[in-house]
């Protein structure tokens, strides 16, 4: 049924990628237990059409659809499984791939 999702206004569908880094760069491993719940990345899965001004004027989405985001570990409503609902102002950043 979320496959179906359209998200309204200036939502983003987002699926939610795990860091799966269980070692820090010295060499030291960290339990899952003791690991730091901060910002989390995520790909976006759909986008609504903008935000509506109180004009009526759309201003359309800066993210699109693929692209990978950074957002923080508070924004949006969880979906279920693995999904988040956000707006696009949660989003702290866009992650360019080369």
């Amino acid at each position: 049924m979320l496959e179906k999702l359209r998200p309204l206004r200036d939502c983003l569908l987002v699926q939610r990628i795990e860091d799966t880094e269980k070692k820090t760069t010295g060499g030291i491993y960290i339990p899952d237990a003791v690991k730091e719940d901060g910002p989390r990345l995520g790909e976006v899965l759909a986008v609504g059409p903008g935000r509506v001004t109180s004009e009526g004027k759309v201003i359309q989405m800066e993210i699109k659809k693929g692209d990978h985001i950074f957002f923080g570990k508070f924004s949006g409503t969880d979906a279920g499984k693995n999904l988040t609902i956000l707006r696009e102002e949660d989003v702290l950043g866009v992650i360019e791939t080369q």
